[in-house]
């Protein structure tokens, strides 16, 4: 079993601070074994207990850049970008970017976005659902079609690329694993099958859900004559270390999620975020449940 940390919050230090806030979190976690660092993909905080909207948020690929150079084993990426907020060829090319200065250690997260408060807010195009899961599949396509070398036209329903050259391509070959956020069993489980290298699920979810969920991946895999265990199952758990859940806890809820069928379970944090609650983790849960 993998253990992930995402950090979604940028409240817990003043602005002046936050550099050096992220860089302690991240370097406990990275030098304490954990296997990915992820940030969200967002301009405006989400709500719930992570905050009101006008909470301070990053934005995503120049904070898991800044991730990137001061670590060296963690694997990096964004839990998940949102399809419409870049030009999918720029895209492609901030993953590549990330993959070569982390020496090979991307992830590419994508999915179709949700928050229609924030582009509205800023101006952005919201467009249709429909819309956004055409500009999802166009970019997977994408994906695949620039990191194979191939320089000939693109064409997708939304978007079309006359000459799709990228240079330097990754280092990870023969891509960085393609990770889709979300559950929906028509479209977003159908494109893990077919374009993705790995799903990511929402926690919180019942047990019995999540494997019908993957049951539909399966058959969705199995439509396109795709191996189901060459798709990595992930999900995004929320730690409430100060609401009583204790480390125990946390390592029976990973063998719970591996039963399943879970092979990276990437954590959020609620309330404290500092080097102290990341090295009680690495302490007490990672030794627990590496064997998985």
């Amino acid at each position: 079993m993998r253990i992930g940390l995402q950090m979604p919050v940028f409240s817990h230090a003043e602005t002046t601070q936050l550099a050096t806030w992220i860089k302690d979190v991240a370097q406990t976690a990275d030098q304490g074994g954990f296997a990915s660092l992820w940030v969200m993909d967002h301009f405006f905080q989400l709500g719930s207990w992570l905050g009101p909207a006008e909470d301070p948020m990053l934005e995503g690929y120049s904070t898991i850049h800044y991730v990137a150079a001061l670590t060296e084993q963690a694997r990096l990426g964004l839990l998940v970008g949102g399809v419409i907020y870049r030009h999918p060829a720029i895209v492609i090319k901030m993953v590549t970017g990330l993959d070569v200065l982390s020496s090979g250690r991307a992830y590419m997260g994508i999915g179709a976005a949700w928050y229609e408060h924030e582009s509205q807010s800023l101006g952005l195009p919201f467009p249709s659902m429909k819309e956004r899961f055409e500009q999802l599949e166009d970019i997977l396509r994408l994906a695949h079609h620039m990191w194979s070398g191939d320089t000939s036209a693109f064409e997708g329903k939304q978007f079309t690329l006359p000459y799709p050259y990228s240079n330097p391509q990754p280092l990870t070959q023969p891509h960085p694993p393609i990770l889709i956020g979300g559950m929906g069993e028509k479209k977003t489980l159908r494109y893990v099958a077919q374009y993705g290298d790995a799903c990511n699920f929402f926690g919180g979810t019942p047990n019995d859900e999540l494997s019908r969920k993957l049951d539909v991946l399966k058959g969705h895999c199995e439509a396109v004559e795709r191996p189901y265990d060459e798709i990595e199952k992930t999900i995004l758990e929320t730690l409430d270390l100060e609401g009583g859940q204790t480390a125990t806890d946390v390592v029976i809820r990973v063998q719970q999620l591996g039963e399943l069928g879970f092979e990276h379970v990437i954590f959020n944090i609620k309330h404290a975020y500092d080097a102290h609650t990341i090295e009680m983790l690495v302490k007490d849960v990672l030794p627990e449940v590496s064997n998985l």
